[in-house]
């Protein structure tokens, strides 16, 4: 008998489990994915804990700045010139041992308030969208209204006080601010909210931004968003040249304010995607060695006025006696990225510079087998509520499912965040059970789908025989969910 009430659905789907994990394990055993047991594969390389293989041409530039003496410094001054080359002579760079480091430096150099001078230290406010994975940013100050006080609790392995609230810097307040047209719903095993943002109004949404910013204009210090620009994340609208409305939009708002508008690229790829230049940003960031696989390490790109502080702060801004860059002790020294990260960033960069159809290739093929496999999809009354969008700037392609809802029943079941790290998402379970669970992101009706973990080769080509195999076990273990959630065509 179904359910009458989401909580209880989501219950019974919990309850089935075992089911889940002994189909599982047979699929994989009759489609001959157990070869890959003791070489397992996944479907985005999305987690600097199990970064993908680097490629040829990284490994090969590592291997030769380790043969002689290569001071930092001339590593850093190639990817200023390598980066002023794609971005322009107005913009800058600098790199740091994570993209969490990069936002760290970021928010505290460019939006907390100063910790000298005399008088009452002020407060400051940035203004986050309250979309998905809003923890990123938001968590750099206290949640403000107070009803959203405790919603970065769960939002990582390790959430809480002495985790991802501790990100918070002294006398910053993230002031959420609602998409307009979004759903902000409670699906899950570990029930939380999800917003469910395919059909965002940018301008509606503008509208909403600009009233908050008024109210707030006093103590208003940046804007802080996702540099994503997928419907999955809420800028799917774009302009005829491809470009995000809203993200455009929220770049004028912050000219209108005079304060800093800082996008978080995170796991997606920089210079063929879409960049800060294009929306009138001040900065963004990427974690390099997820989509781009690049060493771990993470790129900040920057306007060089805000980006001369940050390269005091990392010790890149000149030696004493008037040079005009460095690699010394700066304030953010703890973020250094070492040598053989900061080569093979340059390695990457210079890649996506002179041969970036090398890297656009692989996303292709890849979005071409996710389209092609998900046409088989069971029940096949979802096929074409499913939402599949190829973007360069994430670096591959983004499936989202939120429609299958819209008949107003149940529609595929949607996992929150909190599903993820709690171990209670049973399309995670299964990819786990078939040996293709690493990185496997799936999360508030979205799926992000990467190449990388197992599926590129040493030249980073597709090995197309294994994104198949991979992308197959994903219908397959959202047919095997929907099985055992009751929904049958």
């Amino acid at each position: 008998m179904k359910p009458k009430y989401r909580f209880q659905w989501y219950q019974q789907i919990y309850e089935n489990f075992s089911n889940i994990r002994e189909e599982a394990l047979k699929y994989a055993q009759d489609s001959g994915l157990n070869k890959f047991k003791d070489s397992p594969f996944g479907t985005y390389p999305g987690s600097s804990s199990c970064p993908g293989a680097l490629p040829n041409y990284v490994l090969n530039e590592i291997i030769r700045v380790n043969k002689s003496v290569i001071p930092i410094r001339r590593l850093e001054d190639e990817l200023r010139n390598v980066i002023k080359d794609i971005y322009g002579d107005e913009y800058d760079s600098a790199a740091t041992n994570t993209c969490e480091a990069s936002l760290r430096v970021s928010f505290e150099t460019l939006m907390a308030p100063p910790m000298m001078r005399k008088g009452d230290a002020y407060r400051a406010r940035i203004i986050v969208p309250y979309g998905e994975d809003y923890e990123y940013l938001a968590s750099y100050g206290r949640p403000f209204p107070p009803k959203y006080k405790n919603i970065g609790v769960d939002r990582s392995i390790s959430a809480g006080e002495l985790a991802v609230e501790a990100k918070c810097l002294a006398n910053l307040d993230s002031v959420l601010v609602r998409f307009a047209g979004a759903k902000y719903e409670v699906h899950g095993i570990r029930q939380n909210i999800v917003p469910l943002l395919t059909r965002v109004d940018p301008l509606k949404t503008i509208e909403r931004f600009a009233r908050v910013a008024n109210r707030h204009g006093q103590s208003l210090s940046g804007f802080g968003i996702l540099g994503y620009d997928t419907c999955g994340y809420g800028y799917g609208e774009k302009d005829q040249k491809g470009i995000s409305i809203l993200k455009k939009d929220i770049g004028n708002l912050a000219k209108d304010y005079d304060v800093p508008y800082l996008l978080d690229g995170g796991g997606g790829m920089p210079v063929i995607g879409m960049g800060p230049q294009n929306v009138g940003g001040d900065i963004m960031m990427w974690s390099m060695d997820k989509a781009a696989r690049s060493p771990i390490c993470g790129l900040i790109v920057g306007k060089e006025e805000v980006m001369v502080p940050i390269r005091k702060g990392l010790g890149m801004g000149g030696a004493r006696y008037g040079e005009v860059s460095s690699h010394g002790k700066g304030r953010y020294a703890f973020m250094d990225p070492g040598r053989d990260s900061v080569a093979g960033l340059v390695a990457v960069l210079k890649m996506l510079r002179d041969n970036p159809e090398k890297i656009k290739k692989p996303i292709d093929q890849y979005h071409d087998i996710i389209v092609e496999e998900f046409k088989s999809l069971e029940p096949n009354r979802f096929t074409d509520k499913l939402i599949i969008e190829k973007s360069y700037t994430m670096g591959g392609s983004e499936l989202n499912y939120e429609n299958t809802w819209d008949d107003e029943d149940f529609g595929i079941p949607i996992f929150t965040l909190e599903d993820l790290w709690a171990n209670t998402n049973p399309m995670v379970l299964a990819l786990d059970e078939m040996g293709v669970g690493l990185g496997a992101t799936i999360y508030s009706g979205n799926m992000f789908l990467v190449p990388g973990l197992g599926t590129l080769d040493e030249e980073g080509d597709l090995i197309k025989e294994n994104a198949k195999l991979a992308i197959q076990a994903l219908v397959k273990s959202v047919e095997i969910t929907c099985k055992y959630s009751g929904l049958t065509d």
